[in-house]
């Protein structure tokens, strides 16, 4: 013998379940407002990074192996792939590489010293010559 449902049972279970599919869909939203990035996102966009830069490296002259210490935060298949893929496209149009005119760029999270101002661009501080003798 089934015990029949109250009437507002019905109800109650749509209710619910509306519920929380609004909150399920409203996830994205929260992860967005609280600057927590999607991972399957971040994984599409790191990927797509390390492509341009195994492109940039080849276009630029650098060995793949160098653009891997230089670049060693970003995954290396993409990296190599990119690569790969401008160095077809510079063989078949016949390119030359280009000189980089900047350093590489440095890892997140580190920072470059900036020479202070008694110190040259060098690095080298103003000091004593070996000739002074005080």
């Amino acid at each position: 013998m089934t015990v029949p449902d109250k009437p507002g049972s019905m109800l109650r279970k749509d209710l619910i379940a509306a519920t929380l599919l609004l909150s399920l869909a409203g996830c994205d939203m929260i992860q967005q407002q609280m600057g927590i990035e999607d991972p399957i996102a971040k994984a599409a966009r790191t990927d797509a990074e390390a492509k341009a830069v195994g492109g940039a490296c080849r276009q630029s002259g650098r060995a793949i192996e160098d653009c891997y210490s230089i670049y060693s935060w970003l995954p290396k298949a993409p990296i190599y792939e990119g690569w790969r893929d401008m160095d077809a496209y510079m063989r078949d149009n016949k390119m030359e590489t280009i000189e980089p005119q900047l350093p590489p760029a440095s890892a997140p999270g580190t920072r470059r010293k900036t020479p202070g101002p008694d110190e040259s661009a060098t690095g080298a501080k103003p000091g004593k010559k070996a000739s002074d003798k005080n």
